[in-house]
């Protein structure tokens, strides 16, 4: 078991995931990855965003916490700084690396309810109407 932070960035109606292609299967997730040594949540979900993503985030508020291996805590953010995309993390740049394909996308908010979301209550979290939340990064 390994607690995780993950963000979750909307923008314009459309949020960020992570395609994963592995073993044939298709499906998407929030970016982030587990909690290490001396970090906390949020701070791992940080650091995740940068690797995985290239940019710098502000955390906004807790969306959602899941119980699945774990802790796994996922937060409202807000881009600062970079661009998505530009991300530098072995899962996208280790050649070597066997665990599937990884790939960046933006994801319309109302097409989360047709497509393999995980975990699918943060996705459902999400679909909540936008204007219920102010998700939108200024």
């Amino acid at each position: 078991m390994r607690n995780r932070g993950s963000v979750v960035i909307v923008k314009d109606d459309r949020v960020v995931l992570i395609k994963r292609t592995r073993d044939g299967e298709v499906y998407y997730v929030f970016p982030g990855g587990g909690i290490e040594a001396g970090e906390t949540a949020e701070t791992a979900a940080e650091r995740e965003a940068f690797e995985e993503l290239g940019v710098r985030v502000s955390i906004r508020e807790l969306l959602k916490e899941v119980e699945y291996n774990g802790t796994q805590s996922f937060f409202l953010a807000e881009v600062i700084e970079g661009e998505i995309g530009t991300g530098a993390g072995e899962e996208f740049t280790d050649p070597a690396r066997t665990r599937g394909k990884y790939e960046v996308v933006w994801m319309s908010v109302d097409r989360l309810d047709g497509i393999d979301v995980r975990p699918r209550e943060v996705a459902e979290a999400v679909l909540v109407p936008v204007t219920h939340r102010n998700l939108s990064n200024s």
